[in-house]
């Protein structure tokens, strides 16, 4: 497995957000999804990359820069061709490995509170993600859960 920056302009990964996106809208009201078009992806204070084995695309994820000390996992998602196959385990080990790189004391993330997000929660819990109170620009929302790891950085 491969993991690169992407810069978000390859048919393979143009489809696999476009069923991120869809698959939020399948489990989520509108006013709870807060995952990212590819616009949205391609801002500044995010770096996304994907992973691959040969030419085949796996899965993506994101990490976006909320300050100096405080990264939030975006995007985090596996082609449904790979499901359970550590791709989303190694996606996440690269970008907890980055965040701590440069030097974020801490990592956090949204996630859906409803069944079909429970794979992730325990991926998260695995990693040392602890339930928490909304970050950043988010609120209260019975469909979201929050979850946030401390780091020691470098």
């Amino acid at each position: 497995m491969v993991i690169k920056v992407d810069d978000l302009t390859g048919s393979a990964i143009i489809q696999l957000v476009s069923e991120h996106l869809q698959g939020m809208t399948e489990h989520s009201p509108p006013e709870s999804i807060h995952a990212l078009n590819l616009e949205e992806l391609k801002q500044p204070e995010i770096t996304f990359w994907s992973l691959w084995e040969h030419d085949e695309l796996m899965g993506c994820g994101a990490l976006k820069e909320l300050d100096g000390t405080h990264g939030e996992v975006k995007s985090m998602r596996t082609s449904t061709s790979h499901l359970r196959k550590g791709v989303a385990r190694r996606l996440l080990e690269h970008i907890i490995e980055e965040a701590e790189r440069r030097g974020y004391k801490r990592i956090s993330l949204e996630t859906g509170s409803m069944d079909a997000f429970e794979p992730a929660r325990r991926l998260y819990a695995s990693f040392g993600f602890q339930y928490g109170e909304p970050f950043s620009d988010y609120t209260e929302d019975p469909n979201s859960v929050f979850m946030t790891k401390e780091l020691q950085g470098r």
